[in-house]
């Protein structure tokens, strides 16, 4: 990769985002010989991976809308990474369609004869049908991708000449668009994997599929920005100072996660409601609570232990390597939350677990690639992108 400094634009984005091309449409063909030969693993094998490169999406657009609204000045330097980020949401609308011809082999709610034998189902049924489901999903799309194609395009108009209005709008935008994004993301994480189970229910469910968004988007922010300066790119613009807010912002977000994953299984732990503990107990007593012991030291504890020294938050190979750590475990948890609902009596992975995430996965780099190489790297008519480049921590 080659890049002009004057302009902070790739001159030569190389060849990763083909590549990533290549590689993500052939596995998204290998997953289609999946979907014939066990269309109930397939379908949750690409739930899995789905939900996973979207979260990404989706905390680029959380991160981008806090930004605006506090006039943060320290991550201007990486709002249009995480922009770029933001913008996968529509490819991922696309990849998203699959999943509707899937629900019939995703949830129990949608067959009629189960739900005529089962109260509880009947009582849901107003909600949990399947065409109410692909009306709130056809919705969040909307919110999600409107809101990540205002803000890019003010953004970019910014670019082209400085104009104080446009940062009233950005505000004005991620105002409301910050209440909608809650809403929106907390009533997903209920569809598509809460109601995989819907006896079971749990009202932090929203926010603890939030956390592990946002964490695995900090991730994949700070990987990001460390594959570009091996580069030699943005090298005197986001510096050892950038790295420690993002260190600390790992760990604030690692600890946030956990706080919200103890809450919600300790609140159901205290209670003790049979139709609230059997969705832990189903990843206690098989060889599930393997995994949930991966995802209690893995998810937490290690990266907690190595993040929490201050000289840690600054180190970039203690960084890129606790990136792609997290990013890991938040695959193992999204993990953990889908395949029980398909194998009750214990973990089975299937070939088609990597050859989902790679076939989604190439086509969500590539068109991160892409974004990257379209446009400057960084905000550069924003009147705050030099103090952000000083930027000093205190």
């Amino acid at each position: 990769m080659q890049f002009d400094r004057k302009t902070y634009r790739l001159t030569d984005a190389g060849n990763y985002g083909r590549i990533a091309l290549v590689i993500g449409i052939a596995g998204l063909v290998a997953s289609a010989v999946g979907y014939f030969t066990d269309s109930a693993q397939f379908f949750h094998s690409y739930l899995t991976a789905c939900f996973f490169w979207l979260s990404l999406g989706l905390g680029g657009l959380f991160f981008t809308m806090l930004h605006h609204l506090v006039d943060a000045k320290w991550s201007i330097v990486l709002r249009r990474l995480s922009e770029n980020i933001m913008m996968t949401v529509p490819i991922m609308a696309i990849l998203f369609i699959p999943l509707l011809f899937g629900i019939k082999d995703l949830f129990h709610w949608s067959h009629p004869e189960q739900v005529a034998v089962d109260h509880l189902l009947q009582s849901k049924a107003p909600y949990l049908n399947d065409t109410f489901f692909i009306i709130r999903t056809v919705l969040y799309f909307m919110v999600w991708c409107l809101l990540a194609f205002v803000l890019n395009k003010y953004s970019l108009q910014q670019d082209r000449a400085h104009n104080d209005g446009l940062f009233r709008k950005m505000r004005i935008v991620s105002a409301p668009g910050m209440i909608l994004f809650a809403l929106s993301i907390t009533f997903a994480g209920f569809d598509w994997l809460m109601s995989l189970d819907a006896h079971w229910y749990s009202t932090i469910f929203g926010v603890y599929v939030f956390a592990g968004s946002l964490l695995a988007m900090l991730a994949f922010l700070t990987y990001s920005i460390f594959s570009l300066q091996s580069n030699n790119i943005l090298t005197d613009v986001i510096t050892p100072e950038h790295h420690h807010d993002l260190g600390k912002l790992l760990f604030a977000f690692t600890v946030f996660w956990a706080y919200m994953a103890f809450s919600q299984y300790f609140l159901i732990w205290y209670g003790n409601i049979p139709e609230e503990t059997v969705w832990f107990i189903e990843r206690w007593e098989t060889s599930w609570k393997i995994i949930s012991l991966i995802i209690v030291f893995g998810h937490f504890v290690v990266p907690f232990l190595v993040l929490f020294p201050a000289g840690a938050k600054r180190h970039r190979s203690v960084l890129v390597i606790v990136s792609l750590w997290l990013l890991v475990m938040h695959w193992v948890d999204l993990h953990w939350l889908v395949m029980p609902s398909l194998h009750h009596h214990g973990v089975h992975f299937s070939w088609m677990d990597p050859v989902t995430m790679i076939g989604i996965g190439g086509i969500f780099v590539w068109f991160f690639r892409r974004r990257t190489a379209a446009k400057p790297l960084v905000p550069i008519n924003d009147p705050g992108l030099g103090e952000s480049i000083r930027f000093i921590n205190h």
